[in-house]
């Protein structure tokens, strides 16, 4: 069963409404540190003057509409949170028309049934041809990656904590970025169409 979405009272949407966007954090709400309450959040951003804010669980995905690129909303979100919470987490914000072109070029659509195991990476740009196909020494023989301009994808069936690819993506692609299984994406999706 998918959990239930935390819903905030951001604005009401105005006649034209901005876009939506998904922000993803990384590192936020793990053993104890960088604590960020979803609930905390939702209200700081909709402080911000962000409409229609939502949360999927605690490891900090949110939904919400915006004015701004997604860079300068980054920023905005960052200086926000790193103001009321004293710690700066990493922050990648996608548009929802990237997070459903990067969904609807999944690779491996029979992998969705079990969506633990299947992962996508969000990079903050595209990483070199080289470096893409770095990620190949350390795949176990189980596991399977492509990597389409800034998105890698891993079915790891396995699973994730097994996976020296895993561990090791962000650094042998040399480029920042958050990963998300496939059961959250979809979930962020859904969230997202709702809000469009």
């Amino acid at each position: 069963m998918v959990p239930r979405a935390k819903k905030g009272a951001g604005r009401a949407p105005a006649a034209s409404a901005a876009p939506t966007w998904i922000a993803l954090f990384r590192g936020v709400n793990v053993g104890g540190r960088n604590l960020l309450p979803m609930k905390a959040l939702v209200a700081l951003l909709a402080e911000q003057g962000l409409d229609e804010v939502r949360t999927y669980i605690q490891s900090g995905n949110v939904v919400f509409r915006g004015a701004g690129t997604a860079a300068a909303l980054a920023q905005r979100i960052l200086a926000a949170v790193t103001a009321r919470f004293g710690f700066r987490p990493h922050l990648l914000v996608l548009s929802a028309a990237d997070l459903a072109r990067a969904a609807s070029a999944n690779p491996y659509a029979e992998a969705c049934a079990t969506p633990q195991y299947l992962h996508l990476w969000f990079l903050v740009e595209a990483p070199s041809a080289a470096a893409a196909k770095s990620l190949a020494a350390v795949r176990a023989p189980s596991e399977r990656f492509t990597v389409r301009g800034r998105v890698l994808y891993l079915h790891a069936p396995q699973g994730i904590g097994r996976s020296k690819l895993a561990a090791r993506a962000e650094s042998l692609l040399g480029v920042a970025a958050t990963a998300r299984n496939w059961r959250t994406v979809t979930r962020l999706l859904e969230l997202a169409g709702r809000a469009g």
